[in-house]
């Protein structure tokens, strides 16, 4: 199986060391008890380590302690109800006894120390147009322009028999927002959702958050969402950072060609106009919508990365296989910090 690849225009390895940290907004530079990876005092030292990674699951989730230490989490369920449930169930079987919840979703329910999010994103930003548009994500802290760290807009697919407007971002999303970014989608509806016409909306999107005081912008996305974040770094200036978690675009119409898709990424390539910006490109093995991988990372690698500042490749990684699996928990506990790295930090790490 190839190995992991990555290149950037310093040629230096990054030794990566990732922590949350304090984000600019909360003041005394203390993390929102939600986002601290220290956890509620209290937790035996099991439950703290799972705690650190729980935050990073998407919800619906939650996290319930018992006695003698116990404790039960649940993540990424189709309704909170289900998430508690879940959780509570799995401390029961630890402990022997009742447990209780401290945390769901994105609140502190322990009554010793209740939180909950001090503001909830808008419902909308007024940024969109008729088939499309840019909307706060309610599943994420907000901060707002003047104190997040940034922007992060993520795409979803397309699907020929579903509509994915509203679907959750991919899991690994979730750590851009623990270190203070505001997590927009960029919905698309899936009658106009071509992907010319898409990346021109993009653009007209990404261009409006720049207005409104976003100063680091990431647009990332899953395979033609991953496609439109490609296709937009043929501006200077619109995105700091594109991240492509196995980009593909399969033709017009509904059709399926490809034939073409190399060469549709040739011209991607060609049109790359983004020196300041960096892109992370991630494909796997066995992906269904995916020709001729290696050609792809050549062209990833000796292509569009003399045109940017910084390009991450994360080339069929082992263990992980098809078209969709960087959207589950697995992918973002191996790659999501990494990713938040290669996208925040001064030097940007040149593997994972």
């Amino acid at each position: 199986m190839p190995a992991r690849k990555a290149w950037h225009k310093a040629g230096a390895l990054f030794g990566l060391v990732v922590a949350f940290g304090a984000w600019s907004g909360q003041a005394g530079g203390q993390l929102p008890p939600i986002a601290d990876p220290a956890g509620p005092p209290g937790l035996s030292t099991e439950a703290r380590a799972l705690w650190a990674r729980f935050i990073t699951f998407n919800v619906h989730r939650a996290f319930a302690v018992g006695p003698g230490g116990a404790f039960g989490v649940a993540w990424n369920h189709r309704s909170l109800e289900e998430a508690k449930e879940t959780a509570l169930r799995n401390c029961a079987q630890r402990a022997q006894a009742e447990c209780r919840l401290i945390a769901v979703d994105l609140v502190i329910v322990d009554p010793a120390r209740p939180w909950s999010p001090p503001q909830e994103p808008p419902s909308a930003v007024g940024i969109g147009g008729i088939g499309w548009e840019i909307v706060p994500d309610k599943r994420y802290l907000w901060r707002g322009p003047a104190q997040a760290r940034g922007a992060f807009v993520f795409g979803h697919g397309r699907s020929a028999d579903a509509d994915p407007r509203g679907s959750q971002p991919q899991t690994w999303v979730r750590r851009f927002n623990l270190a203070g970014y505001d997590v927009f989608r960029f919905d698309r509806h899936p009658n106009s959702d071509e992907a010319e016409r898409a990346a021109g909306w993009l653009r007209d999107g990404l261009a409006r958050l720049r207005a409104l005081g976003y100063r680091h912008i990431v647009v990332g996305g899953q395979s033609r969402g991953g496609w439109n974040a490609l296709q937009v770094l043929d501006q200077p200036g619109l995105v700091d950072v594109a991240i492509a978690i196995a980009p593909a675009a399969h033709g017009q119409g509904g059709s399926t060609n490809l034939l073409a898709q190399n060469d549709q990424l040739r011209t991607i390539a060609a049109r790359t106009n983004a020196p300041a910006a960096r892109l992370a490109f991630v494909q796997f093995t066995n992906d269904p919508f995916m020709l001729d991988p290696d050609g792809r990372a050549r062209i990833v690698r000796e292509r569009m990365a003399a045109r940017l500042a910084a390009v991450l490749l994360i080339d069929r990684p082992e263990g992980f296989e098809g078209h969709f699996v960087g959207g589950g928990w697995r992918f973002a506990d191996r790659f999501g910090a990494c990713l938040l790295a290669f996208a925040a930090e001064p030097v940007p790490p040149d593997r994972c």
